[in-house]
Order: C-alpha cells, then sequence, then structure tokens
C-alpha cells in the first residue's frame, strides 16, 4: 500500500530528523494514523496549507512548511521579487511562532527579505502590512477556528489578497516541483540578520491599523456622548484579538468594555472550548455569563487569527439575548455603512458592495434601495478581493464592504481578507450609534426584516475526516451533480447550476447549457418563491456545506420555512 511505503520511506530518509522519526515509531501499530498521515501529500491550495499538525506528508511539520515555503521563495525569485519583501504573522496555535520563524529564515536562505512580527498578530493586520509595506507577498501562521490540533499556512500577494487564479497555480507547480526535502534552502537567523535579510515589525505597523480603523469610524461624536451608557463583553477565544481590539475601542471612547478573563491569554489548546469557532453558540458560554453579570448591551467574539466575528445582542424586551448569524452580522454593517455614508452625503455614485452567492439575499434589497451596485463572488473573499481589484484596475467601482455568511466582513479596501477587528469596531459603534435613538441591534434588525422582507437562512456542515471522508464527500457531490433533483422537500427547482462544469439547467424551459461560470465544486439551485440552496466541500476543512436561504411573511414564518428546507436537504442525501 502506498501510504504504508510513504511511512517506511520516512524512517529511512535521511533528511527526516531523529525526533520526527521517533514520533512516526510510536504509530507503527496504528494503521488508521499511518493512512491518515501519508495517503496524500497536504495539498497546497485555497491559499496554503491546512492540516493536523504531526510528521507525515499530510501533516503540518517543518517538512511540509518547508517545501511550501521553498516553492514560494521559487515563484517570488521568478517574479524578481525578493527585494520587496515577504510580511510574516502568527497566531496562538502550537507551533505558530515555530513555523513562522522557520519560514522567515528559508526565505532568508533564498535572499528574500522577511518583516516578521515580534509577537502574535491577527491576519487582518497581515493583510494590511502587505500593502502598506509594498511586500510582494505575505504569509500568515494559522488555522483560523478549526479544532486545537490544526494548524495552516496561508499565502498571500501584493494586493494583500489571499492568493488567486493564477498566481495560485503558478506558486503550486513551484511547491509540487520540489522532488527533495533537501532542496530548502537554509540559513541562521544571525547570519540572516546580518545580511539586512530578517526584520522584526510591531508597534509601528499597530499604529497605522489602528489610524486606519478609525478612518473607518462615522460617528466618534456620539461614541464620545454615549461611552459611559454602552456596556460591550469581549473575547478573543485565546487568540490574537485582545491587544487591538480593546485598543480601538479604547481610543475610540468606550469606556466599559470587558474582557472574558479566562480566555484573555492567547493559549493554542484551546482550554476554555471545544472548538474556537465564533459560529458555534458553545463558544460564547463564558462571555454570556459576564454579560449577564453586567448587563452587556452587546457580546461580541473573534476567533483565534481574529478575521471572523460572532455577536450576540440584548433584547430589551425580553433580557434575552440574541444570537445573530453571519449574514445577520453582515446586513447589519451593511445597512449601518450604506445609511450613515448617505445621510452625511458620503455615498457616492460608484458605491459597491461586495456578497458570496451563500450570503442573504436582503443584500440584494438594501443595495436597490440605496443605489449602491451588488457584485456576487464565489464564496471565499479571495474571490472578494479579486473583484476589488478588478474595480481599481478598471476605475469603476469603491468597494464599501465585502461580506460572506461565514461571519466574515471586509470594510473599505485597505484590509483585503475578513477584518474582524474592523467588524467589532463597526458594530460596537453601530449598537452606540442605536443606543442613542433608544434602540438595539436587535431592534434595529427587526425594523431591517420590516423594511427589506422576512429573509432567513440556515447552514449545515457535516465533518467527515480522513481518507475515507474525503471519499464520502466526493461520492456525496457526485450523486447529486450526476442526478440532480427536480425538487428540493416541497420546493420545485428552477434551476440547477454546477460551477464545476459550468453549466445551468433550466427545468422550466427543460434545457442545459453552457454558461461562463466562475469554476468552483459548487452546486446551486434556484428554487421557487425567491428560496436557494447549495452544497459545497470546504476549501478548509474537512467538511461539507449545505446552504439554504428563504423569505417569508414574518420572522416566525421565515423560520419554519427554513426548517422545512433544512429537512427538505438532508432528505436529498440520505
Amino acid at each position: 500500500m502506498e501510504y504504508l511505503k510513504k511511512y517506511n520511506e520516512w524512517l529511512e530518509n535521511d533528511e527526516i530528523d531523529e525526533e520526527t522519526k521517533e514520533e512516526l515509531r510510536k504509530i507503527k501499530e496504528d494503521d488508521d494514523e499511518i493512512k491518515d498521515s501519508f495517503y496524500k501529500d497536504l495539498e497546497f491550495g485555497t491559499a496554503g496549507l491546512r492540516g493536523i499538525v504531526g510528521a507525515g506528508t499530510n501533516r503540518m511539520n517543518k517538512y511540509t512548511v518547508g517545501k511550501a515555503t521553498q516553492g514560494l521563495a521559487n515563484y517570488i525569485i521568478k517574479n524578481n521579487g525578493q527585494n520587496r519583501g515577504v510580511a510574516i504573522a502568527y497566531d496562538s496555535r502550537n507551533m505558530s511562532e515555530e513555523f513562522s520563524k522557520l519560514a522567515c529564515l528559508i526565505l532568508n536562505a533564498n535572499g528574500i527579505k522577511t518583516y516578521r512580527f515580534e509577537s502574535l498578530r491577527p491576519t487582518p493586520e497581515l493583510s494590511f502590512t502587505v500593502r502598506e509595506l509594498n511586500c510582494i507577498s505575505g504569509i500568515v501562521i494559522t488555522a483560523s477556528h478549526n479544532p486545537p490540533k490544526y494548524n495552516g499556512y496561508k499565502v498571500y500577494w501584493e494586493d494583500g489578497a489571499q492568493i488567486s487564479f493564477p498566481v495560485d497555480e503558478e506558486i503550486t507547480k513551484e511547491v509540487n516541483a520540489i522532488g527533495s526535502y533537501s532542496e530548502i534552502k537554509q540559513i541562521s537567523e544571525k547570519e540572516a540578520i546580518e545580511a539586512g535579510l530578517y526584520n522584526i515589525i510591531g508597534k509601528e505597523i499597530d499604529d497605522k491599523y489602528i489610524e486606519y480603523l478609525k478612518s473607518i469610524s462615522l460617528n466618534p461624536e456620539i461614541i464620545k456622548r454615549q461611552a459611559n451608557n454602552i456596556k460591550i463583553v469581549y473575547t478573543p477565544l485565546h487568540g490574537t484579538g485582545n491587544k487591538l481590539a480593546t485598543r480601538i475601542l479604547d481610543e475610540l471612547g468606550f469606556s466599559n468594555v470587558y474582557v472574558v478573563k479566562k480566555q484573555a491569554d492567547p493559549d493554542g489548546r484551546f482550554p476554555t472550548v471545544a472548538y474556537p469557532n465564533p459560529e458555534d453558540p458553545a463558544s460564547f458560554e463564558l462571555a454570556l455569563k459576564l454579560a449577564k453579570k453586567v448587563d452587556a448591551d452587546i457580546v461580541i467574539a473573534n476567533d483565534p487569527d481574529a478575521d471572523r466575528i460572532g455577536l450576540h445582542v440584548k433584547d430589551n424586551k425580553t433580557g434575552k439575548y440574541i444570537l445573530f448569524n453571519g449574514n445577520m452580522i453582515g446586513l447589519t454593517v451593511a445597512d449601518y455603512l450604506i445609511n450613515q455614508k448617505r445621510e452625511k452625503g458620503l455615498l457616492e455614485n460608484n458605491t459597491a458592495l461586495i456578497k458570496t452567492i451563500v450570503s442573504s439575499n436582503m443584500t440584494d434589497r438594501i443595495c436597490e434601495k440605496n443605489g449602491v451596485k451588488l457584485f456576487e463572488v464565489l464564496t471565499g473573499f479571495k474571490n472578494i478581493a479579486a473583484k476589488i481589484k478588478e474595480f481599481e484596475k478598471n476605475n469603476t467601482y469603491k468597494c464599501i464592504m465585502g461580506f460572506e455568511e461565514s461571519y466574515g466582513c471586509l470594510v473599505g479596501d485597505k484590509v483585503r481578507d475578513k477584518d474582524g477587528i474592523a467588524a467589532l469596531m463597526l458594530l460596537s459603534e453601530a449598537a452606540t450609534y442605536y443606543k442613542n435613538q433608544g434602540l438595539t441591534l436587535w431592534d434595529n434588525m427587526l425594523k431591517m426584516y420590516e423594511t427589506y422582507g422576512y429573509y432567513k437562512e440556515n447552514q449545515v456542515s457535516i465533518v467527515l475526516e480522513g481518507a475515507d471522508g474525503a471519499q464520502k464527500i466526493k461520492d456525496m457531490m457526485e450523486k447529486v451533480r450526476n442526478n440532480p433533483p427536480k425538487q428540493v422537500g416541497e420546493y420545485k427547482v428552477l434551476k440547477f447550476r454546477d460551477y464545476l462544469n459550468g453549466t445551468i439547467t433550466d427545468y422550466e424551459k427543460e434545457k442545459t447549457y453552457n454558461e461562463d461560470l466562475p469554476k468552483s465544486n459548487v452546486l446551486y439551485f434556484d428554487l421557487e418563491d425567491d428560496f436557494w440552496c447549495c452544497m459545497r466541500p470546504s476549501g478548509t476543512e474537512p467538511k461539507i456545506k449545505f446552504y439554504m436561504g428563504v423569505k417569508g411573511n414574518s420572522l416566525e414564518d421565515a423560520n419554519n420555512l427554513v426548517e422545512r428546507l433544512t429537512e427538505g436537504m438532508n432528505k436529498l442525501m440520505n
């Protein structure tokens, strides 16, 4: 079997150190573990690497990170970018600091300058830094919101966005072309510093990032007026967010910010949560306990690299805290930004908003009413960033924000990835603005439903780990692709879009035709009554994801409808 062959090759390879070999010897009787560690090479895709930390070709370790970095170095040199340098950040996960230094020194050994943060920093600040320092590339060592056993390696290009076509494919070719770990160049930290290649950055970039955040604030005077009246509970979930989140809130004038003490310090074990993900309601347990104690208005969480954001809002009528999903968060920020800019005469005629295809259709109504051009892209912020780059190139639109349902927002165009710190700031500001009017963020959400329609969305993920799980995900996608249903639950399918094959089937006209769709393993169903559903494998986790959206006549009606559509999707997969 191929995986056993690779396992034994690592044990016999002189390029593999003794510590790694000892780790491999400990699993010699565990065939399942050997298989999962070696059944494939950890793929350099989406924007880099993500996997379980450990020994093996399908694991995050110094060999897989080294190979990825050498491939990136080779590509940078071919594009004469070595003097522009690479910015490098890392989060609180196990081995993040070590992998970040390893990446630095491999790049330095190739004659490429690096700018490494002195300590852990959020992913959005890394995106900002690439542009601020005019770097050719950027790297952040993070596995975002994955469980503790994971880590990752995300690569950014000169526009501050995660690498996308064709750069991603070209870098991947360079990584795959490395046939031996002996091709990975090495240099000592002392040699790299003396050569002027290894540079440490920190406070000076923090200061510029904070100034940028202040520049997108729209109502600083209301914050000062209401500073003592609004209470915010915040948790970084043992990640990178605490330092900058509390700093921006403090400098804007918020005086009642309560940080969850047990989750304030960085810790790659994530000891107080099973899953450090603000999408998971369980991650808010300690924060909600504190919120009830201090009578907080809003409760905010960032994931470990602070690109995602979660939110609970107090309902003054019931005293309960209401969980906002990713769509509700994005819609709240969009509505606040657009309306405030319009009222202040700052909403330009060429303003655009970008959302992903699985995000709420309420966005369409908000943009229609306010004269904002809406663009839809595939899931992933690299696609949002690519659209912003297109605007710049053609000198057409100005992006006011981009968002996706998976708890990510981007504001303006300085940061080209999800920015949980900017979202935290604007949600806090919006909560203050509405409190000044005697309202909560939940009250405003209800007004949005009344104005634009009772839209409701849901997302279901099935985790399928390992080689068997990967095959099951593939089989599930192929089953539906080859036999697309004409009905999902009780709802008729009007059109079926297969983004991988570039085809659209129109059931009303009974024809299938080719369309210039962006290529991705996504299946999308347009249903009757402005309903929709979609399925795709995750690009970063061992999951298959199902999305669905409805529009009801009331909040209760919308909730019932989305439950029924979810049941229909579940039956489709059984």
